[in-house]
Formats: C-alpha cells, sequence, structure tokens
C-alpha cells in the first residue's frame, strides 16, 4: 500500500494569519491547499440563505452533506455562483463560528476535508486540523497572534475588500470567537500535542513562511 500524501496542518484563532500562511506554503511546496473555515462559512451562506437557523444542529449537518463546492484559483464556488467574497462578510465568519459548535456538523464536513487529500501534499488550514481531521499530519503549526494585531490585520482586509469596518468591534469579536471557539464541546480550539507553537504578532508573513518551510525541512531530524 502506497503511503498517504503529506499533510501540513496550520491550526489557529480567527485572523491569526493561518490562511495566508497556509496558501503561501502550499504554493511554495507544489501542494493543494484547504481553507477549511471556508466550508464552514459556506454552510453558514447556504444556511443563512435557506432559513436554517445556526442552532439547529441537524439540519445545518444535512445542509453541510449535501454541499459540492469548487475551488479554483483561489475562488470558491457553490452550485456554479462565485461566492468568494459574499462568505468573507462579517456576519457569515459570526455565523460560522456558531454553527461549527455541533457535533454533527463537525462530522459532516470531516469526509469532505479529508477527501482533499491528494499527491504531491496537502496544506490544510483551520481550528482542528492536527487534531481530529488530520492527526497523521507530518507537521502541526499552531499559529496565533494578540487581539490587537489580528483586529488590526482584519480591519485592513475588510477595508480593501470594500466592506465597513470598526476596529473596536473587530476586537470584540474575535475574544468573542476565541472563547466560543476554545469552550465548545466538538473539536475545541486548542495546539495539537505535538504542534509547533508560533506568534506571529511581530513577524512578516515571509518570516512565517519560511519558518514553516523550515519546520517542513526539518520534520525528520531527531
Amino acid at each position: 500500500m502506497s503511503a498517504a500524501p503529506p499533510v501540513i496542518a496550520i491550526d489557529g484563532p480567527t485572523a491569526s494569519g493561518k490562511g495566508t500562511i497556509a496558501e503561501r506554503v502550499a504554493g511554495s511546496l507544489g501542494f493543494h491547499y484547504l481553507d477549511s473555515g471556508a466550508l464552514y462559512r459556506l454552510l453558514a451562506w447556504r444556511a443563512l440563505a435557506d432559513g436554517v437557523r445556526t442552532d439547529d444542529g441537524p439540519a445545518l449537518a444535512a445542509v453541510a452533506s449535501a454541499l459540492e463546492p469548487r475551488f479554483r484559483a483561489g475562488r470558491v464556488e457553490l452550485d456554479g455562483v462565485d461566492v468568494t467574497d459574499a462568505i468573507r462578510r462579517e456576519e457569515i465568519g459570526r455565523a460560522a463560528s456558531q454553527v461549527a459548535v455541533h457535533p454533527a456538523v463537525r462530522q459532516a464536513l470531516l469526509d469532505l476535508q479529508r477527501a482533499r487529500r491528494r499527491p504531491p501534499g496537502l496544506v490544510a488550514d483551520g481550528r482542528d486540523m492536527g487534531t481530529v481531521v488530520f492527526p497523521d499530519a507530518c507537521l502541526k503549526v499552531y499559529l496565533t497572534a494578540s487581539v490587537a494585531a489580528r483586529a488590526e490585520r482584519r480591519h485592513k482586509q475588510l477595508i480593501e475588500k470594500g466592506f465597513p469596518a470598526n476596529i473596536d468591534l473587530l476586537s470584540q469579536e474575535l475574544r468573542a470567537r476565541d472563547q466560543r471557539d476554545s469552550e465548545r464541546t466538538a473539536s475545541p480550539l486548542k495546539p495539537a500535542e505535538d504542534a509547533y507553537q508560533l506568534d506571529s504578532s511581530g513577524l512578516a508573513i515571509d518570516e512565517v513562511v519560511a519558518q514553516v518551510l523550515d519546520w517542513y525541512a526539518r520534520r525528520d531530524e531527531g
């Protein structure tokens, strides 16, 4: 039996920079890229559009099981519609955090995430990539940053996309999401025991990418 393609799992809280880092690492290695957060945002977007409540776990799981997204050239499509920008709105992010607390939802999306593991390899970012989805990942990274740094990054992203944003409200929302993600019973946000932990608050993107690539290159040492 051939070995499974390698996986680099990058986890961390909202706006820690894990998506940008994971995508660049994947590009450097020629690997596929999985933005697991996009799946929860897609589910939230679909649920809100269909009138499904974010506290209805079974109904949300049914919606999740029917999702057939397409990821192409940095864009996300659902049912032939480009929803890349729509699912990045703040209200969708809040709803995504709410739907993610349901065990049935996380189970429904598990196979969809694992199916992204294909040769030559995968870089997956999220909140439980290294602990639940890919516990056998050859490299696990837990990326974090201060609330102030994350709020500033998120504020810049939203303004650049033309969305209204208030940095104080963003800081409050980040703290609320951190608490919700860390206290949920289903796959709470926490570093894998064997994860490398990195605070990116004062680091440039290129520095973080270089560190992850160095860890990957030295993964078999020791």
